[in-house]
């Protein structure tokens, strides 16, 4: 199997938005206890509901339907499993499972055959904590294949010898990212958030945005449009504010069509203006709120560090707004960017008529299950103490809640059957966190800087390998 040849987010959108380019600049310079896994609800609203459908039949569509939240914040990174951030966290969530000395079990085949191969013969290699905050350039790679093979049919045991490599295997000790795992022991955090499907970035982007990636499997910008639109859409149809909040290039390009619709660039604005939005409870209905996709997103070979520097900066913005007491932040990764995670993704209702569009020679397959396991979490005044949520989402379940907020149609079959995030939270009782808990200070790049220069390290380590 040939090595998957990375191409860098900032050519891509930038080689689409030149046409954008001015519209862009000036908007850039504006201002629980654990519990099984279930998808009998999911398939059950799969069938009783389908496109168009209301999530409250007897009420308009665009009409207010959870008044206690007014606003909705979705923060989105990249490229990292459940058990890669969260895995060592304990007494919140299904992390790994921890054997003698505290180390995970989870192991992996790592044969002669991989495509990154051992250097001394079939071998097995175990979970590892990585030598540093950076990771190699180009691996793990969470193609549609690599998807496929790391699953094996369900087994989970392809990780090391799929395109993503040994690296595959490795994991982020909570003290790199104090402020990601600090949240997540906080508020509610959801055990059981997938991505939408096992394939790169923008396919998951267009799930959040679509609710189907339109055949889409990989970071390239076919120009065909959803037939239903997109949820920002349907938000200016009812007149409901939004705003993509970005650094480097603002994510809702990832439906490229979008930027040549009236009005688009309106919704554009800096990271900087989203600050001052938060600070002067000016943030409109629904923000997204964009990384900077070359440094903090998380993407291989970035420190992650930054990543978390950047969630804290984005939450404690919103804590600290006059706007927080009716607020509600979703907090998720695109997907698990070929990371190793141990829960194996189940079925999911296929959005649309729209297969994937495999390349020749590709594994074959359906939008009918959901990628691995992401982190994700849910920061609210009305968030329940001590929960963790182990309902199945993925990323139309942010859809969902939306929709369910203002009473929108649903725009494909996936985010009809999604459950809407709103088991996390509590809107029949006084808000528990109306005074925000003291949360971890972030990672500061500078303590443990250096690794963008010297690199991630030996991976893997010499100890975590055994002969087969």
């Amino acid at each position: 199997m040939d090595q998957p040849q990375r191409v860098s987010r900032r050519a891509l959108l930038g080689g689409f938005a030149g046409a954008a380019a001015v519209g862009l600049a000036a908007c850039s310079s504006s201002s629980g206890s654990p519990g099984p896994t279930t998808t009998s609800s999911t398939a059950a609203r799969a069938k009783q509901s389908g496109v168009g459908t209301l999530p409250n039949p007897g009420a308009a569509a665009g009409t207010d339907q959870l008044p206690l939240i007014r606003n909705i914040v979705v923060v989105m990174l990249e490229n990292h499993s459940y058990d890669n951030v969260l895995g060592m966290q304990r007494g919140r969530g299904e992390g790994f499972v921890l054997g003698k000395g505290g180390t995970p079990t989870a192991t992996n085949p790592w044969p002669s055959t991989s495509v990154i191969p051992p250097s001394g013969g079939d071998s097995v290699l175990r979970a590892f904590p990585m030598p540093n905050p950076c990771q190699p350039e180009g691996h793990p790679y969470n193609t549609w294949d690599a998807f496929w093979d790391s699953y094996a049919g369900g087994k989970l045991d392809g990780f090391a010898a799929s395109q993503s490599g040994p690296v595959s295997m490795g994991y982020i000790e909570p003290s790199i990212l104090p402020f990601t795992n600090s949240l997540a022991a906080a508020f509610p955090v959801c055990d059981r958030y997938f991505c939408s499907v096992g394939a790169q970035t923008y396919p998951n982007r267009r799930f959040l945005m679509a609710g189907t990636s339109l055949g889409l499997l990989g970071d390239t910008f076919p120009s065909a449009a959803p037939p239903n639109g997109t949820v920002f859409q349907a938000l200016d149809t009812h007149g409901i504010s939004w705003k993509n909040y970005y650094s480097s290039l603002p994510s809702t390009l990832i439906w490229s069509y979008q930027a040549a619709l009236p009005g688009f660039t309106s919704h554009l604005a800096s990271n900087a203006a989203f600050l001052a939005d938060a600070a002067a409870g000016t943030l409109p209905a629904v923000s997204l709120v964009d990384p900077d996709f070359d440094k903090q997103s998380q993407e291989d070979p970035q420190d992650v560090q930054y990543g978390d520097q950047f969630l804290a900066q984005v939450v404690n913005a919103v804590l600290a707004s006059p706007q927080w007491p009716h607020t509600l932040l979703v907090w998720c990764y695109d997907e698990s960017g070929g990371y190793y995670d141990h829960v194996p993704p189940p079925a999911a209702a296929v959005p649309d008529a729209v297969p994937p569009d495999v390349p020749a020679g590709g594994t074959p397959g359906s939008f009918d299950r959901y990628g691995f396991r992401v982190p994700a979490g849910i920061v609210s005044p009305y968030a329940k103490p001590d929960y963790v949520s182990h309902v199945v989402h993925d990323h139309t379940s942010v859809l969902k809640l939306i929709e369910t907020k203002w009473n929108l149609p649903a725009l494909t079959n996936r985010d009809a059957a999604a459950d809407d995030l709103l088991d996390s939270v509590d809107l029949s009782r006084p808000p528990r966190f109306l005074k925000p808990p003291k949360l971890a200070a972030s990672a500061d790049p500078s303590v443990l800087a250096g690794c963008l220069s010297t690199g991630a390290g030996t991976i893997p380590p010499p100890s975590a390998v055994r002969p087969a």
